[in-house]
């Protein structure tokens, strides 16, 4: 029977040609199987391997350009482990800096009330919710398959109490007094664009792609926000900032900026920061 050793050194060999870490997604994997934290694994690697066979379907899911996270059933946001499931969007490490640009307005300007729109996984939501204790969320989204994840999370870290989940297209049928924030990391990927084939065969692509250049749900939450005369946090591509640019100037709004993400590329914009929209 292989050993623990034996099994990891293979499926570093086999991973190599997809992965770009190889030998650290041969351990997660390896540890996901046996229940064990990697770092006990190099204390295992003269066990013999039991199930083998499971392990190494795991490893040709992840051949086949399979997101790990979707593989496990967890992914890392803020220092906590999330469940992920095909349906949800993967939360990516970038969406970590929308969550402390929103604590921060949320901190400074005392709101308790903050509507999420396109709620995904639910790990923005569950981390504010986390961040502060008082706070209620209303979150919406427009996939049942997405808002079971999020009913998942919100179960696990025990907030259902305080955030409500609604199967709804932006903020149709969200009573507004319940919106005192919109925070957003909405569809933003332009049609066409070829994305990676771990995210284009595998991830939900309505979560992913919006109509024409990518910026339509973007203005249409800039829209909820000026119309509502609230505060808005909301991610973005790094190439879009010249039409959001546009977009403001065209709605003679004055008041907002512009974040970076850890790259240095513009990843979102807050909108009403001061605390009201400045029109022309």
């Amino acid at each position: 029977m292989m050993t623990v050793a034996e099994a990891l050194q293979e499926a570093v060999r086999q991973l190599q040609p997809v992965a770009d870490r190889p030998r650290l997604e041969a351990e997660i994997l390896l540890a996901h199987h046996l229940g064990c934290e990697r770092s006990r694994l190099l204390l295992r690697d003269r066990e013999p391997l039991e199930k083998a066979e499971e392990f190494f379907a795991m490893i040709q899911r992840r051949c086949a350009h399979e997101p790990i996270e979707y593989i496990t059933g967890t992914v890392s946001f803020y220092g906590e482990e999330f469940f992920i499931a095909p349906g949800a969007l993967i939360p990516r490490p970038e969406t970590e800096i929308l969550v402390e640009e929103a604590a921060v307005l949320i901190r400074e300007r005392g709101i308790g009330r903050i509507a999420e729109i396109g709620v995904g996984s639910g790990a923005i939501s569950v981390t504010l919710a986390k961040l502060f204790p008082r706070l209620e969320i209303v979150a919406t989204d427009i996939s049942p398959e997405a808002l079971a994840v999020a009913r998942e999370n919100l179960r696990r870290f025990g907030v259902e109490d305080r955030i409500t989940l609604q199967e709804t297209s932006l903020l149709e049928g969200v009573d507004p007094s319940r919106v005192e924030m919109i925070v957003s990391n909405p569809p933003y990927v332009a049609q066409g664009c070829e994305l990676e084939p771990n995210v284009a065969r595998y991830e939900p692509h309505r979560a992913l792609f919006a109509p024409g250049d990518g910026t339509e749900l973007l203005r249409q939450i800039v829209d909820l926000a000026s119309e509502l005369e609230v505060p808005a946090v909301c991610e973005m591509g790094y190439d879009q900032r010249e039409p959001m640019e546009a977009y403001f100037r065209e709605k003679g709004i004055e008041n907002y900026r512009f974040y970076r993400d850890l790259a240095g590329l513009d990843r979102g914009f807050v909108l009403m920061e001061d605390g009201k929209f400045i029109k022309k």
